[in-house]
This record gives structure tokens, sequence and C-alpha cells, in this order.
């Protein structure tokens, strides 16, 4: 992971991680104060958000979320539509928190876009790619924060994009604000990604940037990550080759949300090919997606002497039925295996950006050691995967301390961010937008 991130930095294209530039080289203090909306679209979501930040201090005096979902004829309607939809629910929410009146041009606008843009300052981006199932092509190679704004202004909302940001650096803003120890985010949920703080002059594909503060996030676009370490298997190498994005976000496809249930399917397939446990039913574990990884962690962590709980999912699901306490239990086995490997993975990748900024206690440049003490560093982590599915954390907190130690280790805090991405996009408004 280190040496991709060397990598990445140094050339476009030099890796598989893009290590783009967040261009956020100002993190709120607690001297923000007002009131800040924010809009989080993430995939089938869009999350509002109202944020009153109190000055003096790190506070938030109050914030308020409301969650619209997106009709699935909306994802392939055309940029028109969906902004409409968009900008529409942002002015009726702030119409209700306004006591009916729209916010006037002094309000800015946090926007989180959990889809790949390539920065072009921290305001204003050009969407890459469409992805999570996504396809209107007439926004592709547009600045997105420019054609919300447009919306915006046809539905009466007078507002600017003030930061534009993806869920890690929105994470790792309010995990800055609230603990000033936090150097990284990592989103773990259906799909994964990271961001840090790296020092400007470390940045060598942008020779000469300059910030104020010496720093500059980091958009490691981590989930395209890729080794020939990576321990991957037969059942990897197949998912891969059967999926739309072949060759890519192969790291995303052994530790994400997405995939997990999906690998334990194809392992417990393939016992079922050279085996009778399954019985009648062993056809229908031929159907891909059909194990989501809720499912799968709910078998994983079912405590009943009988295993009752994996008995029924797997009833409901693969239509089995009378399945022995054996057929079980190495069900729940499976999903042990592939939910130790995608944690202690995502383990060594939280430790490989410690490594990279010198926070992983092994002395060198920007140690993280002052006067001989281990340095306390804080790992921002958000979604369901790390927050949700306990054995997954425990795995993960184990492989921390398997890797650096119990004396480096117990200086490493990975404190899970509610609504970090939303929050943190409202947080980062009120921080440029007082820089004005």
């Amino acid at each position: 992971m280190v040496v991709e991130m060397h990598a990445g930095l140094a050339s476009d294209g030099g890796s598989k991680l893009q290590m783009l530039l967040a261009f956020v080289d100002t993190l709120p203090d607690g001297n923000e104060d007002g009131v800040y909306y924010a809009l989080d679209l993430r995939g089938t979501s869009c999350r509002v958000l109202k944020v009153q930040l109190g000055g003096s201090g790190p506070k938030i005096r109050n914030h308020k979320v409301e969650q619209q979902q997106i009709l699935k004829e909306l994802v392939s309607s055309t940029s028109e539509v969906l902004l409409h939809f968009i900008a529409l629910t942002l002015k009726e929410f702030i119409e209700r928190e306004e006591n009916g009146q729209v916010a006037g041009s002094k309000k800015e606008l946090g926007f989180t876009f959990s889809f790949p843009i390539r920065q072009l300052s921290v305001s204003s981006g050009v969407l890459i790619k469409w992805t999570k199932g996504f396809t209107i092509e007439d926004v592709v190679g547009k600045d997105v924060s420019q054609c919300l704004e447009e919306a915006m202004w046809e539905n009466g909302l007078h507002m600017q994009v003030a930061a534009l940001v993806n869920d890690p650096v929105g994470t790792l803003a309010v995990g800055h604000y609230d603990d000033a120890d936090t150097v990284a985010a990592v989103i773990i949920g259906d799909g994964t990604n990271a961001c840090y703080i790296e020092r400007s002059d470390a940045i060598i594909k942008y020779q000469g940037l300059l910030t104020d503060s010496g720093f500059m996030i980091v958009n490691m676009e981590w989930g395209n990550f890729w080794s020939s370490h990576l321990p991957r298997t037969s059942y990897d190498i197949a998912l891969d080759d059967e999926s739309p994005n072949r060759n890519d976000q192969g790291y995303e496809k052994m530790i994400s949300g997405m995939y997990l249930g999906e690998i334990v399917r194809r392992v417990l397939h393939r016992i079922a090919e050279v085996s009778e446990i399954f019985g009648d039913s062993a056809h229908h574990l031929s159907v891909p997606f059909i194990l989501r990884t809720p499912l799968m962690a709910a078998m994983h962590e079912d405590d009943t002497p009988d295993l009752r709980e994996v008995g029924r999912i797997l009833e409901e699901s693969l239509q089995t039925s009378g399945l022995s306490l054996k057929t079980k239990m190495i069900v729940v086995r499976v999903c042990d295996i592939v939910t130790r490997r995608a944690a202690r993975l995502a383990a060594a990748g939280i430790i490989g950006i410690l490594k990279k900024i010198g926070r992983d206690g092994s002395g060198g440049v920007a140690s993280g050691r002052t006067k001989g003490k281990p340095r306390r560093t804080v790992v921002a982590i958000e979604r369901g995967l790390y927050t949700n599915y306990s054995m997954f954390r425990v795995y993960m907190n184990e492989a921390i301390t398997d890797i650096l130690g119990e004396e480096i280790a117990q200086n490493v805090v990975l404190r899970i961010s509610e609504d970090g991405a939303g929050i943190g996009a409202a947080l980062l408004a009120a921080a440029y937008s007082s820089k004005r």
C-alpha cells in the first residue's frame, strides 16, 4: 500500500491508486459560526442536512438530517430531471427549516458527491464517470457543482456550492473538527475509500503546490488498490472476471459489503458441487449475489445453540430445509474466514496510510513519536460494515494490534463517525465561506 501511495503521488497513472487532490487545505477549527446546509448524494438516496455551529471551540449546536430515496427511473433519466428533483428536495427541506422562507444567496452549501470526480477546486469538480447504477451520460465531463447551482436557481433557491467533497473527505473534516488528532478517514460500506492529510511537498506530481497550511487532503480512491501481495483466491478471480468492471476495484472486491456475501456464496457453491450437504437446494447457490452481506453477517453472528438463525436465512434465501448442525457450522466457518480476511486487509490498508505519514511508530521522518512516546492517532470510520458488523470490527481492531504491536496500537483510535460525510461537507462550507 505504501509503495503504491508513493507511486500515485509521483505521477498520474503511476499507480492503481489515483491519489487525487481534494483541494482541501483548511479544516474547520471550531471558530465557524452560523447555520449551514449540506446535500449528500450517495447512490440510491439523497440526504439533506442542516447544521448549526456555535463558534468558539468545536461545537455543533444542532443538526438535522432528512433522507429521500432516489427512484429507479431517476438514475437513468437526464441531468435536468435528476438535479431538479435534488434541488426541489433541498428547497422543501430549507423552507420547512426556515419557516417558509427560502434561503437567500448568503447561504452556502456543502455538497457530498459520492462518485468519481476530477476536482478543479474546493467547490468544483468534473464528473469522470457514474457508478452505483447511474447512467445519466449528459452530466459526464461537466462540473457537477455548476449543474446543481443552475438547478437550484431554476427552482428559486439562490445558493452556491462552497465545498464539493466525497464521503471520506467529509468524514475526515468532521473527525478532525471533533478531535484534532484525526489524520485519515475510511469508508467501509457497500464500497470503500479513504483519504488522509498529506504534506504538500510530498505530492510530487503537483510540483510547486503551495498551501497556506502546508498540507492537502488526498483522496486515495483506494478501492482500486491492487498488489500481487493481496491473497487472491480462485473465487476472487472468478468474481472479478464476471463483474462489469473487470480488473478494477480489486481491493474493494475483497473487503467491501457489496462483495463479501457473494464470495461466501461462491465458496458454498463449490462445496455443494463436491458434496451432498445442501441436498436438492444446491442449485440455488449458483445464482450470483443471492446471499447479501447483511444476511452473511447475521449468520456469522448467530449464537443460538442449534444455529437456528443460520437455518432460517438459508431456508428463506436458498429454499433449503433440514440442514444438519454440521452443515450450518460449515456455513458459519466460511462466513468467518471471508470476514476475517476482509477486516485484516482493511486494517493493513489503514496501517499503510499511517506508515506513509510516519504515524505507525516506526521512527524516521515525521515519526508518530513525541519525546520517545508514540503519538495519539485517530482514524475516522463511517458506514455499516465497521459500525454494524461486530465481528468485522473485532477482527479489524485485532489486526491493528497484530501488525503494530500493543504499545503502538493503543495509541491508534478507530473512531466511528455518524453522518460524517454530510456534516463534514457543511463544516467545510463554513470553513471556506469564512475564508472568502
